[in-house]
């Protein structure tokens, strides 16, 4: 899992509550878990004008022009500014996957479906939730500022603005160590692999049995 300290990016002001899953990434795109090439098909039902399919070549398919992913005043933000209630619907892991294969590193809304929530942190994803009043200012700034850009410092839990305010934010120590060592649940496994060898030798030993082929 990428690690995440400090990063600073465009802003995505996505004006929309109760973005669900299915908005994030349909359902046509799950087949695979791989983790990887979602990114293309991030929103799709808004970004292109056409029905998206698997394997599909996106570089011919119509974009929508009015949608805010294809606006080139946000080409290449890696900041997405949301609404309440960010991620709702099913669980599906691939949203979290689709958002971080386009290149968002961070989302700042004032609230998240809970199992979405805790996907985004099992994938090198920070959501940070900031009150709603913080949220439509930002609304506002990125509106009016055309390459308006935050940086995100993890360690310092700390939101800086182009003005030099500062905004901070809470998160879960544990999920904090996690992103910012770069470890997913299998990584957290592996900090105690000596441990594992070990048990796995000594239960040689008292269990042999349970090692040899009938």
């Amino acid at each position: 899992m990428k690690k995440f300290n400090q990063e600073t990016g465009i802003v995505l002001p996505l004006d929309r509550a109760n973005v669900d899953t299915d908005f994030i990434i349909p359902k046509q795109f799950l087949k695979s878990i791989k983790r990887s090439g979602f990114g293309v098909n991030l929103f799709d039902e808004h970004r292109y004008l056409d029905k998206g399919e698997p394997d599909a070549d996106n570089s011919k398919r119509p974009l929508n022009p009015d949608f805010v992913l294809n606006q080139p005043r946000y080409a290449g933000a890696s900041v997405l500014l949301a609404r309440d209630n960010f991620g709702c619907g099913s669980s599906r892991e691939h949203a979290p996957w689709a958002l971080d294969d386009y290149g968002f590193r961070a989302i700042l809304a004032p609230s998240y479906a809970d199992i979405f929530f805790n996907n985004c942190f099992k994938n090198g994803l920070l959501p940070i939730v900031l009150p709603r009043d913080v949220i439509d200012a930002l609304f506002d700034e990125v509106e009016a500022n055309p390459g308006y850009s935050l940086t995100i410092d993890l360690p310092a839990q700390e939101i800086r603005k182009p003005d030099g305010t500062v905004l901070n934010f809470e998160v879960d120590s544990f999920r904090k160590q996690c992103l910012v060592e770069g470890l997913d649940d299998i990584g957290i496994t592996l900090q105690d692999s000596d441990k594992i060898r070990e048990f796995e030798s000594q239960w040689r030993t008292t269990a042999p049995w349970y090692f040899t082929t009938p």
